[in-house]
């Protein structure tokens, strides 16, 4: 297992780059496998998730070509549909989250889908009803074999349909979708998630022949067509690596440039990094944050203690609760940090007491945290990463503490991270790879 060794106290200076974003990638590689001829995808980043899922699609008979530094072409004109019932493929889908989103295309192409429970993170329970009930609403049936542990979908040719979803899930939304697009009939999904994300997909489906209408509200009507053509697409950076360096940029003191950030698809999330009292400015498509030795937690109008939650989009991304967490123990005044959606992401927080911290664990969703207003810095500790987000939450720790600290498990931080320690060193970070 590798970890990172990092030098804390170190100020960071100069312009960084986002990587094309994670969450995007994953539904847009599952969606070439809509059609048989070639789709072209740029500005894919090179990290765990997003490999093990190109490779799978390799494993599934899908022709990749890497055409630059960053872009790959997938044709999945014969797909090894034998190779899709092996344990094998099973296997390799329970330890990738994102391969839940095979389900709709491979439904809605192939007739038929076997899939085994996801893996990924490990935050608390991530419901597939909402991924299953849709589907089963064009009219796919759904059976669980429990010798196997996997679930086995079919359908001869799926019919469009009315739904209301229990929940504006992303990925669930992106598999009814994508089911959807070859199904007969129109289908009409209200509660639908509209992160910008999903509206690329959307976009992305119309380029190759889909007729989706409602794109970036939670309404979206489909009007399903015979078969999907080929296209490019171009994926968004990654606004959990924008807000991430923004946070990184407050906790270290430092003055930083995100370039090329897609400031109109980043939503609340810079106002929210500000209700924290972090200064940033909108330069063009970059965001300029300066160098600031404090920085104050906003009150409510009302006097009342700032509440920062998650909630789908256009609220906040859960995904950037843990690095805002962080963030906060630093500021002047106190914060309750609320993750409604997942009940486990807060169980970092001991690490961070451990560092010096103050942050009171009122329960598995809601945190209290108590600035240090930089009066004492956090103190190096050896430390473990659990998930994606509360790694890249503890590296800011870790970047900002006095002394030493190592982080294990950074697997969890590759998953989502491309080559942050090489990124964060060239504008003066201090993290070793061992």
């Amino acid at each position: 297992m590798a970890s990172f060794v990092i030098e804390g106290g170190h100020r960071l200076s100069g312009e960084i780059h986002p990587q094309g974003a994670k969450n995007e990638v994953l539904q847009i590689i599952c969606a070439t496998l809509l059609t048989a001829e070639e789709v072209t995808v740029n500005n894919i980043p090179d990290i765990l998730d997003v490999n093990n899922l190109i490779q799978l699609m390799r494993e599934m008979g899908v022709t990749v070509a890497k055409e630059g530094i960053d872009t790959y072409s997938f044709r999945a004109e014969n797909v090894d549909l034998a190779y899709l019932e092996s344990d094998k493929f099973l296997k390799k889908c329970s330890s990738l989250r994102g391969s839940v989103m095979l389900i709709g295309p491979m439904v809605a192409r192939f007739g038929k889908a076997l899939i085994s429970k996801p893996g990924g993170d490990k935050i608390g329970r991530r419901r597939l009803d909402t991924h299953f009930v849709g589907i089963q609403n064009l009219g796919a049936d759904f059976r669980y074999d429990e010798l196997r542990g996997i679930y086995e979908i079919t359908a001869d040719r799926l019919q469009g349909s009315y739904m209301l979803l229990d929940e504006a899930s992303v990925t669930g939304t992106a598999n009814i979708l994508m089911a959807a697009v070859l199904a007969k009939g129109t289908t009409t999904i209200y509660n639908a998630a509209c992160e910008p994300y999903l509206q690329q997909l959307c976009r992305m489906l119309n380029r190759m022949g889909a007729k989706i209408s409602g794109i970036a509200s939670n309404l979206l009507t489909i009007e399903g067509v015979e078969e999907l053509h080929g296209t490019q697409h171009t994926v968004l950076p990654d606004m959990i690596e924008v807000g991430s360096f923004i946070g990184m940029a407050a906790m270290t003191k430092s003055e930083i440039t995100i370039k090329n950030v897609s400031y109109e698809n980043l939503g609340i999330i810079p106002e929210s990094f500000r209700r924290l009292g972090i200064k940033l400015e909108q330069r063009g498509d970059d965001i300029y944050v300066p160098a600031q030795e404090t920085y104050e937690i906003e009150s409510f109008i009302d006097g009342s203690i700032m509440t920062i939650a998650d909630a789908p989009w256009p609220g906040l991304t859960p995904d950037l609760l843990s690095v805002m967490l962080v963030v906060a123990t630093q500021a002047k005044g106190s914060v309750l940090i609320h993750q409604k959606m997942f009940e486990s992401r807060l169980f970092f927080v001991d690490k961070l007491i451990d560092m010096g911290a103050q942050i009171i664990l009122c329960d598995p969703h809601r945190a209290v945290v108590i600035g240090h207003n930089h009066g004492f810095k956090l103190r190096g500790a050896r430390l473990t990463s659990p998930d994606i987000r509360a790694g890249i939450a503890l590296l800011i720790a870790a970047m900002s503490a006095e002394g030493t600290s190592t982080i294990s498990n950074i697997e969890q931080i590759d998953r989502g991270y491309q080559n942050i320690e090489g990124r964060l060193n060239a504008i003066g970070a201090r993290i070793t790879r061992i």
